[in-house]
């Protein structure tokens, strides 16, 4: 449903061909005189325009003339390739980390009656997930139908085996790879060269080989966006404009430069009369040797009188009240020689007196001209941005560090994660009505970011809850349950009963009061040592003694041992050696208590190999730790600190995770049909859909086909090309 602009847009974009047709017969048919300057060197520029006009014009030709006979091959391939289907359609709604149990008591309470529907109609059961249950590691599992070993995500992060440093796992953007140096710049010689480190193939690749149109929106780990037929928008791992998963800003009056920040940059407002000047960070300067980032300004002159305040940044000029969020401002970052990059970031006021205080979202790629690819094809997020205006593109888009940093409230951080979904809302909408025959998938993030950040209103005793457990923020996440219900209830007024309905989650939901800091137990007990003299290490390992360390961990579940001939400076031997160790550390971990609250921290320790199985199997941790309710990996383990605490209470407003015992947080599954799906789990999810639409199980899946009730469709129903 498109409850906001035109769909103009959308009929000038099906109608391209022939416009160009008719456009160009009328210039050759009816040719008069102009008159241009042409300056030194545009001759070859007139010369490109002219041969890209060329093979415009014989492409539109051969369009023109050979429409008829591939509209009829299209209508003959879709009705062999919906021969077999089952139903004519299938919707897969995901909302990221829906937990069973508080689905359940929300149905019980009468709060979610198309939830509670599908359960007495259709199917309600719980989702197996992954291990560990991570949401790259399992939306890349629901997405292949493969285990980590064939898909190659574990973690959010993954290592260098060299310097033993963080990559991120999903994704690696690498600049050209020859320069010419000219004095003090250096001009790239070819393109950066963006490469997804997701392996195995999605399912809707098999759709769409086999004829079956799909619409897929912001799933998780599908950045960088590859080419098959249909449309895509990359979700989760997209990253920010500085290449980051999302560096926030916050600009103040007030000089606070000793203040530690984990995520996110401070910046202290320079004043010039009545005007305040500060920057955005952007880039590193392509063209110098030495990282030099590239800087936005913009001046704010605040008014406290009236409790509002003028921005101006390039030749955007707004005013902001107290408290309130700009709309998505365009950015763009040059280099001085025609070069540069666009962004979009909010403003939101947050304080005028006694200081000002800006707080400044990290600067998502621009949809309408991305400088990085983000959709499939490319066009496909400028026509949402036409639409629809402006939106986040960041994967993380809602800003939790924000938060946990205290620059955001609850209240501005609530508003962010709504607009955001309300957006996605208006694309999936239109996506489903541009899709009435095929694959309509979408993956609604909002529920993971409000219960990591919410959780701790829902129990008492939280060690990050404010003392005001009354608080109007209390019942946060019982109404988005109740939101999700309702857009569940319009999905359902949408389709028919040739229709599959899937609504998953990729995992569930606990608390997090205890932070367990595997290294320093490491440490503790002779596995992991530091250099001589040094109590703690800094960031990432630093004063960590690798000739004398035998395991390490990173990330968030992951535990590795430190083996010869595959870390850069690896000590145990490979076989008998470390099998021993492996089996050490395990029988030493599983069941150990945190000695402050006399519960355990981990429940179960899970050797990877009897976990995974792939060509890509040696890139997983050696061990999986499952931690219990309550606990999770802590703030320092998973940046490679080593301190003197293994165990520490969790003060930050991220106080709700999943990263533990996978078996202790499955997700949902909900459908408006019957499925028999005992024992269901998310690496389920892709060959099951496969079936649906005729298609058989790749030999290489893992996950086994759910037997779906079955209705009869029409094959000839017109199917959707965008």
């Amino acid at each position: 449903m498109i409850t906001r602009r035109t769909r103009k847009p959308l009929a000038l974009f099906r109608k391209r061909n022939v416009g160009v047709l008719f456009l160009l017969l009328a210039i050759l048919l009816h040719p008069h005189q102009a008159h241009a300057y042409a300056g030194p060197g545009s001759g070859f520029a007139v010369l490109s325009s002219a041969w890209t006009l060329l093979l415009t014009f014989l492409y539109s030709v051969y369009a023109f003339v050979t429409w008829p006979f591939r509209q009829a091959f299209r209508l003959a391939r879709r009705r062999k390739s919906y021969r077999n289907a089952k139903f004519k359609r299938v919707v897969v709604v995901g909302f990221d980390g829906m937990d069973p149990e508080l689905a359940e008591r929300f149905m019980q309470q009468g709060k979610m009656p198309h939830f509670a529907k599908m359960r007495a109609t259709g199917t309600c059961s719980k989702l197996r997930t992954t291990f560990p249950a991570i949401s790259p590691v399992a939306w890349s599992t629901f997405q292949t139908g493969c285990n980590p070993g064939k898909h190659n995500i574990y973690d959010f992060l993954a290592r260098d085996l060299r310097s033993y440093l963080p990559l991120l796992s999903s994704a690696q953007v690498k600049g050209p790879r020859h320069r010419l140096r000219i004095g003090k710049y250096s001009f790239p010689l070819g393109k950066s060269h963006v490469s997804g480190l997701r392996r195995s193939i999605p399912f809707w690749h098999w759709l769409g080989k086999a004829g079956i149109f799909c619409s897929v929106i912001r799933v998780p780990v599908t950045f960088p966006p590859e080419k098959f037929p249909g449309v895509l928008l990359s979700g989760m791992c997209v990253p920010d404009l500085k290449g980051s998963q999302g560096t926030f800003c916050f600009h103040s009056t007030h000089n606070r430069a000793t203040t530690r920040y984990e995520s996110g940059v401070r910046f202290t407002f320079e004043k010039r009369g009545s005007v305040l000047q500060s920057y955005i960070p952007g880039p590193d300067h392509p063209l110098h040797e030495e990282s030099r980032e590239l800087r936005v300004e913009f001046t704010v002159r605040p008014d406290p009188i009236r409790g509002e305040a003028e921005i101006v940044i390039g030749t955007e000029r707004f005013k902001l009240k107290l408290g309130e969020y700009s709309e998505w401002i365009p950015v763009k970052f040059t280099t001085g020689f025609g070069m540069g990059a666009r962004g979009i970031c909010r403003f939101n006021l947050r304080q005028l007196e006694p200081e000002v205080e800006v707080y400044v979202t990290p600067v998502n790629i621009d949809p309408q001209s991305p400088s990085l690819p983000i959709a499939h094809p490319n066009s496909y997020s400028i026509y949402l941005s036409k639409l629809f205006g402006r939106f986040s593109t960041l994967g993380l888009a809602e800003d939790t560090w924000g938060l946990n940093e205290e620059v955001l409230d609850d209240a501005s951080f609530l508003q962010q994660c709504y607009d955001n979904h309300s957006d996605r809302e208006e694309m999936f909408f239109d996506a489903l009505e541009k899709t009435p025959q095929g694959l309509c998938a979408c993956v609604f993030d909002t529920t993971d970011r409000v219960q990591h950040m919410f959780w701790r209103y829902m129990e008492d005793g939280n060690s990050a809850a404010p003392r005001d457990s009354k608080s109007e923020h209390a019942q946060v996440i019982e109404h988005l349950y109740q939101r999700v219900d309702g857009l569940v209830g319009r999905i359902m007024q949408q389709i028919d009963p040739r229709t599959l309905l899937l609504v998953i989650s990729d995992h569930g939901f606990k608390s997090f009061n205890r932070g367990v800091n595997l290294n320093s137990w490491l440490l503790q007990n002779g596995y992991l040592a530091l250099h001589r003299d040094a109590i703690e290490s800094g960031d990432w390992f630093q004063n960590v003694d690798w000739s004398s360390t035998r395991a390490y961990t990173l990330g968030l579940n992951g535990l590795y041992l430190n083996i010869a001939g595959r870390e850069g400076h690896g000590i145990v031997k490979p076989g008998a050696e470390a099998e021993e160790l492996t089996q050490e550390l395990s029988q030493k971990l599983e069941g150990l208590i945190d000695p402050e609250t006399g519960r355990v921290s981990i429940s179960g320790v899970f050797a990877c190999g009897a976990l995974y199985a792939g060509p890509y199997a040696t890139n997983a941790p050696d061990l999986i730790v499952g931690y219990s309710e309550g606990h999770r990996a802590s703030w320092d383990a998973v940046n490679g600190r080593v301190t003197l605490k293994v165990f520490e209470d969790n003060p930050k407003a991220w106080s709700g995770d999943h990263c533990i015992d996978p078996r202790l947080v499955p997700g949902v599954l909900f459908s408006n049909q019957k499925i028999e799906a005992q024992g269901a789990a998310i690496v389920d999810v892709a060959p099951t859909i496969l079936n649906v639409f005729g298609i058989p199980k790749p030999h290489h899946m893992d996950g086994r086909v759910w037997k779906v009730n079955s209705t009869s469709i029409d094959s000839t129903a017109p199917n959707q090309v965008i």
